[in-house]
């Protein structure tokens, strides 16, 4: 007859009277440690793995347009490795760290890049050039380059793909300082029909 009696006591016991309720002020410091949380997560991403930029210009046609809206790899080169030939780089301008850039690197540390009648020669070897764009023209300038020029141990020479609408490494930039990099380019996200991983094909001239 006790046996019954407990376990009609258990019965009737409700769940919110063994368990407390949450307290709203407990809640509300759950949801702000959440969201503050993913802010800093936010902030760390687009500081160390990706960034939103916006491409100026016609220096990078036809593999980029003007106003193309891209993310960049800004992980890789950090804490990785630096450029691979032909990756497109964003980079900071050296007395201008917030004027950007974006080209694609040809030359890598410690070769020796020459222009000769629109060739580019590495270390004496012409290289294959398969992005260039010469706007309907036949040539493009050496500009330094006439000259052979032997890189820096963290310097890339770098060229905008549209050769000859473009200021870069045969100019005023000079070799990029693997200090002075970004990122690497290689998702477009807008305009939505070019959407997608940037792996252009070579230009029509």
């Amino acid at each position: 007859m006790k046996k019954e009696n407990k376990e009609a006591e258990l019965d009737d016991v409700r769940p919110e009277e063994i368990e407390p309720k949450k307290s709203w002020l407990k809640d509300l410091l759950q949801t702000v440690l959440m969201l503050g949380l993913t802010v800093l997560f936010c902030l760390a991403f687009f500081r160390y793995v990706g960034q939103r930029v916006a491409v100026e210009g016609r220096s990078m046609n036809t593999t980029l347009q003007d106003q193309d809206q891209l993310i960049i790899d800004c992980f890789t080169y950090r804490f990785l490795h630096g450029p691979e030939r032909y990756d497109i780089v964003v980079f900071r301008l050296k007395d201008d760290p917030k004027t950007y850039y974006i080209k694609r690197v040809l030359g890598l540390p410690g070769e020796t890049i020459q222009i000769i009648d629109s060739k580019i020669y590495i270390n004496g070897t012409v290289i294959d050039d398969p992005y260039a764009y010469l706007g309907g023209l036949d040539h493009f300038s050496a500009g330094a380059a006439a000259d052979p020029i032997t890189l820096g141990e963290n310097e890339y020479f770098v060229m905008g793909d549209n050769r000859n609408d473009s200021i870069d490494s045969r100019f005023s930039v000079g070799p990029v300082n693997r200090s002075q990099l970004i990122g690497r380019a290689f998702f477009r996200i807008l305009p939505f029909k070019k959407a997608g991983n940037i792996e252009p094909a070579r230009a029509a001239e």
